[in-house]
């Protein structure tokens, strides 16, 4: 029987889901007019004009949201049990807009992101650990794995949700301390997705424990 703290603990978890989402939805909703200086794009202005770079933005930013309402669907006991057909069509849809769609579009903003040489590490390897998770949960899936196949899908969701906690601490920063922006971006890219993995990891370790 499930106990009301764990009923708590769900309900707390998938509201900041939700709330994450939303937020993200009307982020994504100001981009649909293409105009060149809407948002991010405003501090972009070196690279907008650039086709490759600017199909990769718009390319990332349409199909990025696909990820995080997909994986939205993967932790769910319930929906597993009851919807298994579904799970495996949104875990497919989820896996695939990743390693095909978001890490090459995300690669080619990582090499030109802020926060100079600090910053573009920063989402080079953030790209690079969300291929490596997302496509040892699929392997694991395939084998049967299913243990590795939840731990690998919790790290891999962990970097997808990034893009909101990367607008989340840059919005707290911004209005918490007075800092360069340069350097902004450069914290901002590591914390975007550093806290994340390590919570990641202590719902990993906690769940074997």
């Amino acid at each position: 029987m499930k106990t009301l703290a764990f009923i708590i603990r769900i309900f707390l978890i998938y509201l900041a889901l939700s709330v994450g989402c939303f937020l993200m939805l009307r982020i994504i909703l100001e981009y649909t007019s293409f105009k060149d200086k809407v948002q991010f794009l405003a501090y972009k202005q070196a690279y907008v004009h650039n086709p490759i770079w600017r199909t990769a933005f718009y390319v990332h930013v349409f199909s990025a949201i696909i990820a995080l309402l997909a994986g939205f669907t993967q932790f769910s006991r319930d929906f597993l049990k009851n919807h298994k057909k579904l799970h495996r069509l949104f875990g497919k849809i989820y896996v695939w807009d990743i390693l095909a769609v978001n890490v090459p579009a995300g690669m080619i903003l990582a090499v030109c992101a802020n926060g100079l040489l600090p910053g573009r590490i920063a989402f080079v390897l953030l790209d690079s650990l969300w291929f490596w998770f997302t496509f040892q949960a699929l392997k694991s899936a395939i084998k049967r794995d299913f243990p590795n196949h939840k731990k690998y899908m919790i790290r891999s969701y962990a970097l997808t949700f990034s893009a909101v906690t990367l607008r989340t601490w840059k919005l707290i920063l911004s209005h918490t301390v007075t800092i360069d922006p340069i350097y902004l971006y450069m914290i901002d890219a590591w914390m975007g997705f550093v806290p994340n993995l390590l919570v990641a990891e202590y719902i990993i370790r906690a769940r074997k424990a």
